[in-house]
């Protein structure tokens, strides 16, 4: 039966249910709509318990852009009457930030990178070691290397060392307003220190700032410094040393320049090969960073002295004087017309040498006093050959003080007895240590019959002849009867 026919009958709520078979609120929802034109009856909005506090939220909320927190501002939501909880708080505040952020959007839009104009550079930590990572923009080549300390002098140092592994220098270099390259913001324009000016003087680039707590706009690299902690410092550390530490960096900056990045979809170190022809070219002369590098000039010895130790150079620099700093546990020693590093040492103690055999072409030959004959006997006894050179040799060493009378008996003995049966004498009165002229003529005089000792050599195995054999039985005592 239709309801509103049986409401219409019966005129009662409950009378129409038991008629229709449903409850009297299912009849009265139905009587109201169809009163109201066929639509449901505005509901009255239920009254929450954060109304009193939500012009206080949402003008707090705007005062400190979106930024206040809900812990923070319940206080004084209390005092203005809230009476709630915590979390039913924590919504009102979400909500009003929110709306907040929808009327206040930053309007962020994707970067467009021109090819050799940027170079973007952070500093990161992860304890004591610290990280710094540059990312040329459009062809997103990374450089990443590790240092002790973020000074001015060793961030100008890595900057110029990634110049060296780019192979030219962008026109602009963007950081954050970092200290050891800032010397002050007057009216939001920083202010870079002087070396920071000469520095990009030298190598013809600008240098450029971000904003004010605004990593966003130089997120290519703030990605990168995550990346780097993530994906090298975590998994191989701890590193046995700064040494240690940059040899991994640079396998780890090769591998990922030559593999596709996902932005942009090529390999960065082939971008890199078109890029370069339009990155500024790197000074002839390359600027002093920090303090004043020492000079040494070259010895003879094709040594540089510093801090009372000697250290080797290449040959061709006797005569030249070279550039030798500390760095990184390291001295390294640079030429002055070429800036390349020519040398490079570990520290050594005061009085102590440190000697690189390719300096010297080759390891260091043993010493040998080579035996110079002067006089004509001295002369006519070594054309014999080594033997004879062997014999003045090891007659000298021995103390024998008659060797010069001992050179003439022995020509003599060479006139009597022959070349040949002279130096077999003399092999054998080197060989046995006879440093005399007798020595050598009794030998003469034993003649051929002499023992010769040789080397011992390999065990003697002789074959030994086959006898019949008989089992131990044949052996056994029999009985006696």
């Amino acid at each position: 039966m239709d309801v509103i026919a049986a409401y219409r009958e019966v005129g009662t709520y409950r009378g129409a249910a038991v008629m229709c078979g449903t409850t009297h609120k299912t009849v009265k929802r139905i009587i109201e709509r169809a009163g109201s034109g066929g639509k449901p009856p505005v509901r009255k909005p239920r009254e929450r318990n954060f109304e009193v506090a939500a012009v206080l939220v949402a003008e707090r909320v705007a005062a400190t852009s979106g930024r206040i927190s809900a812990k923070r501002l319940l206080p004084q939501a209390k005092a203005a009457g809230y009476e709630g909880s915590a979390r039913n708080f924590r919504r009102l505040v979400a909500a009003a930030k929110k709306e907040w952020r929808r009327d206040h959007h930053r309007g962020r839009r994707p970067a467009v990178w021109t090819p050799g104009e940027t170079l973007a550079i952070d500093w990161g930590s992860v304890g004591s070691l610290h990280v710094f990572c540059a990312v040329l923009t459009w062809s997103r080549v990374r450089f990443v290397r590790f240092a002790g300390d973020e000074r001015s002098e060793t961030t100008l140092a890595m900057l110029a060392e990634c110049f060296e592994e780019l192979g030219g220098v962008p026109k602009v270099v963007l950081a954050d307003r970092m200290g050891c390259l800032k010397g002050g913001v007057v009216a939001n324009r920083v202010v870079p220190t002087a070396a920071y000016v000469r520095f990009a003087t030298a190598y013809g680039f600008r240098p450029d700032w971000c904003e004010a707590a605004d990593p966003e706009s130089k997120g290519v690299v703030e990605n990168l410094v995550g990346y780097a902690k993530r994906d090298l410092v975590v998994p191989q550390a701890p590193f046995t040393g700064l040494h240690a530490a940059n040899a991994a960096a640079r396998q780890w900056c090769a591998e990922v320049n030559g593999v596709p990045h996902s932005e942009i979809a090529a390999v960065p170190a082939e971008r890199l090969a078109v890029e370069v022809e339009l990155l500024g070219a790197l000074p002839s002369l390359r600027p002093t960073i920090g303090k004043t590098q020492t000079t040494r000039k070259v010895d003879r010895l094709s040594c540089v002295r510093f801090g009372s130790a000697r250290y080797s150079m290449p040959t061709p620099l006797i005569g030249q004087r070279v550039t030798v700093v500390e760095a990184g546990g390291r001295l390294l020693v640079t030429d002055m017309t070429t800036g390349q590093v020519v040398a490079d040492h570990a520290p050594v103690a005061p009085g102590e040498a440190a000697v690189l055999d390719e300096h010297y072409g080759g390891p260091r030959p043993a010493p040998r006093r080579a035996v110079r004959p002067k006089t004509e006997t001295e002369k006519a006894f070594c054309a014999l050959g080594p033997v004879a050179e062997s014999f003045i040799t090891g007659s000298a060493a021995s103390g024998n003080t008659r060797l010069a009378g001992d050179l003439d008996e022995l020509a003599a003995l060479q006139a009597a007895h022959g070349e040949a049966a002279l130096l077999a004498a003399l092999e054998r009165a080197v060989a046995f240590r006879r440093w005399r002229a007798a020595d050598v003529r009794s030998i003469l005089a034993a003649g051929a019959g002499i023992p010769q000792p040789r080397p011992v050599g390999d065990a003697l195995v002789i074959e030994l002849p086959q006898v019949p054999t008989r089992p131990l039985s044949a052996y056994k005592i029999g009985d006696v009867s």
